[in-house]
């Protein structure tokens, strides 16, 4: 339970429909009820969903809690540069492959991956974030062109997935979920093939786990993040979001996109 608000804490904004954002740096911090929550209210439509993520801010409410918009520090981050492909994915991957039984698809079925998510059953959590307000506002933002979906497809079942922003060349990983073994971990492998291939060096993850860290993502002060993001955002999103069997060369130096061929994509 988060702690009970002192005097000193600073008051949270609350937020019309519309109204700016307040300056991420006026988000409590680590010894506040909730580090890194800046505000309460506003809207979940497209514009004010951009506008957050272009300015660092994301939201991440319980149902039954009003709409809360977050900018954490540090933030977790992963440099596309900085992936580890474990060796045990790796086969697994490589033996998909060779057996023609993978496809990966992007934005094929985007509503049935966040579903996916909001409902899939995680291991010491109790219910979900993704509740129905977010699943329809994320699919107002895909049909904008805003989020998009990376599907693991194996022997013509949806197999595991996730669902992320791209806002210039910056990415916003958002959720993922598996119903086999690796599912989730193929699709993150493919964005990343995918963000190397069109130059998007940077995925924000939010939040720090030990699972992406092994994957090599790190905390970043949200200064640094800033900084960056700032730089990123401002380039035109002119990214065909389709996986080519020769982007796996990007994860695995000896792919061969000719064997590969049972990976393309065939867009919805």
């Amino acid at each position: 339970m988060p702690r009970r608000p002192s005097p000193l804490t600073p008051a949270l904004p609350w937020l019309e429909p519309g109204q700016a954002f307040p300056a991420v740096e006026s988000a409590w911090g680590e010894h506040d009820p909730a580090p890194g929550l800046l505000a309460v209210g506003g809207a979940l439509d497209v514009p004010t969903l951009e506008a957050a993520y272009r300015a660092g801010i994301f939201p991440w409410f319980s149902d039954g809690q009003p709409l809360l918009w977050w900018s954490t520090d540090p933030r977790m981050v992963l440099e596309t540069a900085a992936f580890r492909l474990h060796r045990s994915l790796r086969k697994r991957l490589q033996a998909l492959l060779r057996a023609g039984r993978l496809q990966v698809r992007m934005d094929h079925d985007f509503e049935q991956v966040i579903n996916a998510c909001a409902n899939t059953p995680r291991a010491g959590q109790r219910g979900t974030w993704i509740v129905p307000a977010m699943v329809a506002a994320y699919t107002d933002l895909h049909r904008a062109g805003v989020a998009h979906s990376v599907e693991t497809w194996i022997d013509g079942e949806l197999a595991g997935g996730l669902y992320c922003i791209q806002i210039g060349r910056m990415l916003f990983g958002e959720s993922m979920f598996s119903r086999c073994s690796d599912a989730s971990k193929i699709a993150l492998t493919a964005l990343v093939a995918f963000a190397r291939a069109h130059q998007l060096p940077l995925i924000d993850c939010q939040q720090e786990t030990n699972h992406l860290a092994s994957l090599g993502a790190r905390p970043l002060a949200r200064a640094d993040f800033m900084a960056r993001l700032r730089l990123l955002v401002q380039h035109p999103n002119r990214i065909e979001w389709r996986f080519e069997p020769v982007y796996w060369s990007e994860v695995l130096p000896s792919a061969n996109p000719t064997a590969a061929s049972h990976t393309a994509v065939h867009r919805a």
